[in-house]
């Protein structure tokens, strides 16, 4: 299979829903990451998804939508909180979790009663749905466990020959995945952290639980009911390890520890004086740069031929618990405390 790559031009959008409609795979931006995107309602399309990614059957994917009402055709009631979440936060980063019509098969919900639904702010994105004609399943556009793509190169890098055409949109202005929030829980509950804050819906939903799979592994035997919880994600074929510490101390461990084939993933400014290979990945105090330049990042690291990785901790305040849950699962949840 050859990949066309696309434009966003009215002609390239209107040939990308034709591939969708008719049971093809199109890589297609977001303002989260790149999405790899299939008729959400065609069982065996979203079988071709799984397929290309490597994707475990049991992760259940996002399903994408250009208008609300479309909602509706999904699950089987949209109570006043997904109601409230909505009106504040769509279209835009959050992903709200109902139940499903029998509409969605299983296939997309990853064998679960539930649905979990988006609606992106990526105006070509929601035009390739309209284009489309039905809403979109799409998980990120790279081989599974590896760092999700931010650009069409990062998509066409993992997908090039196994899918029908990918949309180059520019680069992601989030740069990490859409918070995950299920309200089919007897309280509303933090799946997946994103560039939609825990402090955020709280202001919408009053109080919430985060669950803990969002800090740590998720316990054997329990199924996951989002992207991102089971599995280690986001990851290089470098092992990634978080130092968490004072930059001092972080320098110190890295002359002791590192060698010609080690990089150092470091906040701005820092990149000198370490005796390795350093890559930024965002300011220090600022979360929202850490999130756009990530998982570019951990794509360099392979790039450099490193074989390890040692990540500066980052805050994980507000977005940072975004970064941070990224990282954790990169590292598949080794820190070293400094």
């Amino acid at each position: 299979m050859q990949t066309k790559i696309l434009s966003t031009s009215d002609e390239d959008i209107k040939y990308a829903g034709g591939v969708i409609r008719s049971g093809g795979l199109v890589g297609f931006p977001t303002e989260t990451v790149y999405g790899l995107g299939a008729n959400a309602l065609d069982g065996e399309a979203v079988r071709k998804i799984f397929a290309a990614k490597g994707r475990p059957a049991d992760n259940p994917l996002i399903v994408h939508i250009s208008r609300f009402e479309q909602w509706q055709s999904l699950v089987t009631e949209i109570p006043e909180k997904a109601e409230r979440l909505a009106e504040k936060f769509w279209p835009g980063p959050l992903t709200v979790i109902l139940r499903k019509k029998d509409i969605v098969p299983y296939t997309t919900s990853g064998g679960l009663d539930t649905v979990a639904v988006r609606m992106p702010s990526d105006e070509t994105a929601r035009r390739l749905i309209d284009a489309a004609g039905v809403p979109i399943a799409a998980p990120s556009a790279n081989t599974s466990g590896k760092p999700s793509p931010t650009s069409a190169k990062h998509v066409f890098d993992d997908m090039n020959g196994k899918i029908e055409a990918i949309i180059d949109g520019g680069k992601c202005g989030v740069g990490v995945e859409s918070t995950v929030v299920t309200l089919v829980s007897d309280v509303p509950t933090l799946l997946r952290p994103g560039g939609v804050t825990p402090e955020m819906l709280e202001e919408v939903l009053g109080e919430i639980n985060i669950d803990e799979a969002v800090y740590s592994k998720l316990r054997d035997g329990v199924k996951a009911t989002s992207p991102g919880m089971k599995y280690k994600h986001y990851s290089p074929r470098a092992s990634v390890v978080l130092l968490k510490g004072e930059f001092d101390k972080f320098k110190e461990y890295i002359s002791s520890h590192a060698d010609e084939n080690t990089v150092a993933l470091v906040f701005d400014g820092e990149e000198n004086g370490l005796g390795v290979k350093a890559i930024a990945y965002g300011r220090q105090d600022d979360s929202l740069s850490q999130a756009q330049k990530l998982f570019a990042a951990l794509r360099a690291v392979d790039e450099l031929g490193a074989d390890k990785a040692y990540v500066r901790y980052p805050n994980r305040e507000g977005v940072g618990l975004a970064v941070y849950n990224r990282l954790i699962r990169a590292a598949a949840f080794e820190v070293i405390e400094l």
